[in-house]
């Protein structure tokens, strides 16, 4: 079993904004984060699970995902995604990750398990401490995705 934990961070939401992500696998043990320069939380808390799927080498794990994104989780667990996915992401907001995600979703046995925010787990402070460095560090990448429907939207 492959336990990942997950947090996402926007600094004003939207703003600069992160990911962080904790893998465990037995003795195995890695964190990754990553900053953007313009962004939401709700992004920042999928791409943190789509980033964490897409690090999985091998085809068919078992996962767990603990996360305290109540938009993600209930979007998978109660499977409004998949409804989504088949209306074509119609009103939707950011399906350009809700698509990257059902691209890596099926290639493992995954589970989620929501736990509260700030709540002293230690893998969920942890994840908060990466995603909120990631989002207030330099190297800040583009979200592409959400500063390309910000243009769009303006240009409506």
């Amino acid at each position: 079993m492959i336990h990942i934990f997950t947090d996402g961070s926007a600094r004003g939401n939207p703003g600069p904004g992160g990911y962080g992500i904790i893998l465990k696998s037995g003795p195995h043990y890695k964190e990754l984060s990553q900053g953007f320069r313009h962004t939401t939380n709700n992004r920042m808390e999928l791409l943190s699970v789509i980033v964490a799927l897409e690090t999985i080498k091998t085809e068919g794990q078992e996962v767990l995902i603990t996360s305290d994104s109540k938009y993600v989780v209930d979007a998978i667990e109660k499977r409004w995604v998949f409804g989504w996915q088949k209306k074509g992401f119609v009103g939707k907001k950011n399906p350009d990750l809700w698509r990257r995600f059902l691209l890596v979703y099926p290639k493992h046995k995954v589970k989620f398990k929501w736990i509260r925010g700030h709540n002293l787990h230690p893998e969920n402070e942890r994840c908060d401490e990466l995603a909120v460095a990631a989002a207030t560090g330099g190297h800040l990448l583009i979200d592409t995705g959400y500063e390309a429907e910000i243009k769009a939207q303006k240009l409506l």
